[in-house]
């Protein structure tokens, strides 16, 4: 750009050609903040801006969430109908209300075009196949494309296959099928979104199939196929993929580490790090996964000096680290690390409180918690959960229920299954096992788990509680009917009381079910001279 401003500076004369080309190249290179800057200079020539200028202005306003000023140039083609003609200058306003979130002014706007074109369509349907509450609003309008657009490009054929996924892998199914009829299925950008969008509902099976009658193939395609894989944890699938393609790139090798982490292979997934030339951040985060479940703080630190000597600042990938060292036995460590960061957001916050609760260190986690709401910094519900979890596990039962009401009133955080669960396991830790299962009993249906009536169950046979017990392990009946071990804590429940009629009627519904107690067993190692 630096050439480009020389030549522009020299030029004697500017017309609104020269004014545009330099004002899009700064758009295009990202520098938004210059872009407000030529563009008063240009109306302080007196000369009047085109559809064009308004286009790469409305540009730079998205880039960086400027809703005002994209209000303002919305306003100022309004007052001058001439541009309201523009279909390329409407387009672009569509685009900037959908890249600010703003679906509806999207939408007005786009009600606003007198002569529609493809990129206009384009431009509606990509805003409402972002969000999963226009499902009927995208069906509507793309019907009515259909109806009055001679032929559907790829990028309708993509906003298309990314709606379908939050509807389920039927709807999936029914945008391939709708895509080899238009015959869009060989280009390689469609064929990896209905990977990816049967990747995320579920469908490795779909995947697979489609991946092996594909023609070509590219390495997102690679990757997308992995990505599925990784989702099921199918490690043999994800390394036959991996060991086919030709080409490979950093979102390969990091797809390959998570997986191995996720599922214990740990070396493995050390095999593949090493392999990795210069690991990112992500790489790092999916090692330091390893490193967790090898409970190796040794590795944690070699891979906190790597990140020292990459100069990798990432605030992510810092929580990452905390939460390695916590999770790996080091607290001290972690609490270092949290104290020297220059830069502390929530997902430090949340991995430093969760490290204190998983250490026992209830009041330091409470403390912490309080400190984080002097920075303004507003908890979200995975700090929540960290908070009423250690909480639980140290038995603060009034700091537990202050934090789970203030939740909802105060830091608008609707409750969440696991603040449910974490509550009820709290109160009933602590022995009030009929304000437990009143908690249980105020869940939301749609939230009700086998975790919530399988903690209240083990504390009523912790405090001999036969009542409740059983009101428990009647919701658990009904929803793990199969899990002997539920049947089996009733029983000792009735035991423990003498309620040997209870114990008689339990082992009668275990029989009915045909449920039989594993015997038990012992081991011995034998060692030969």
């Amino acid at each position: 750009m630096r050439v480009v401003e020389s030549i522009f500076r020299s030029m004697n004369s500017r017309d609104i050609v020269t004014w545009n080309t330099i004002i899009a190249g700064y758009v295009m290179n990202g520098c938004n903040s210059r872009v407000l800057g030529l563009f008063r200079r240009l109306l302080s020539t007196g000369m009047t801006p085109d559809s064009v200028s308004f286009i790469s202005l409305l540009t730079a306003c998205a880039q960086v969430g400027d809703v005002k000023g994209g209000m303002a140039v919305h306003g100022y083609i309004y007052r001058h109908p001439v541009l309201c003609q523009e279909t390329p200058l409407m387009n672009a306003l569509i685009s900037f209300y959908n890249q600010c979130d703003r679906f509806d002014d999207a939408l007005h706007s786009f009600a606003d075009i007198l002569d529609k074109d493809s990129v206009s369509w384009n431009a509606i349907l990509s805003g409402c196949a972002n969000r999963k509450e226009h499902i009927e609003e995208f069906a509507k309008l793309f019907c009515e494309m259909c109806r009055k657009v001679t032929r559907c490009d790829s990028v309708t054929i993509l906003n298309f296959i990314r709606m379908s996924t939050f509807c389920g892998a039927k709807r999936v199914r029914e945008a391939h099928g709708y895509t080899l009829r238009v015959g869009y299925i060989g280009e390689i950008s469609v064929a990896n979104a209905i990977l990816d969008a049967y990747a995320k509902c579920g469908q490795p099976q779909d995947a697979d199939t489609l991946f092996r009658n594909l023609a070509g193939r590219n390495i997102v395609t690679g990757n997308t196929m992995i990505s599925c894989y990784l989702k099921n944890n199918s490690v043999e699938q994800a390394e036959r993929i991996f060991n086919q393609m030709p080409e490979k790139d950093r979102t390969t090798w990091n797809l390959m580490i998570q997986l191995y982490a996720r599922n214990n292979m740990s070396d493995q997934a050390f095999c593949l790090f090493h392999q990795l030339q210069c690991p990112d951040t992500v790489g790092i985060t999916n090692i330091l996964l390893a490193c967790i479940h090898l409970s190796s703080v040794q590795l944690v630190k070699q891979c906190h000096g790597y990140m020292l000597r990459a100069s990798l600042e990432d605030i992510h990938l810092e929580g990452a680290l905390l939460d390695a060292y916590s999770k790996c036995g080091n607290i001290t460590n972690a609490y270092n690390l949290f104290r020297l960061g220059p830069n502390k957001d929530l997902v430090i916050f949340t991995a430093m409180i969760g490290g204190y609760a998983m250490h026992g260190m209830a009041e330091e986690a409470v403390e912490l918690f309080y400190e984080m709401l002097t920075l303004d910094i507003k908890p979200d519900h995975v700090a929540l959960t960290a908070l009423l979890s250690a909480c639980s596990h140290a038995g603060l039962v009034d700091a537990g229920i202050k934090v789970f009401k203030c939740a909802r009133d105060i830091y608008r955080v609707e409750p969440t299954a696991e603040h449910y669960t974490c509550m009820v396991d709290l109160l009933a830790r602590s022995g009030r096992l009929q304000d437990a299962y009143s908690f249980a009993l105020d869940m939301p249906p749609h939230m009700a788990n086998a975790n919530v009536w399988s903690s209240l169950l083990g504390a009523c046979k912790v405090h001999g509680e036969v009542g409740i017990g059983q009101l428990a392990a009647d919701h658990l009946f009904s929803m793990e009917a199969g899990d002997i071990g539920n049947y089996v804590i009733v029983s000792n429940i009735y035991a423990a009381d003498e309620k040997w009629d209870g114990v008689e009627h339990v082992r009668k519904l275990m029989k009915s079910k045909d449920m039989k107690k594993p015997a038990g067993c012992s081991q011995a190692l034998v060692y030969s001279q």
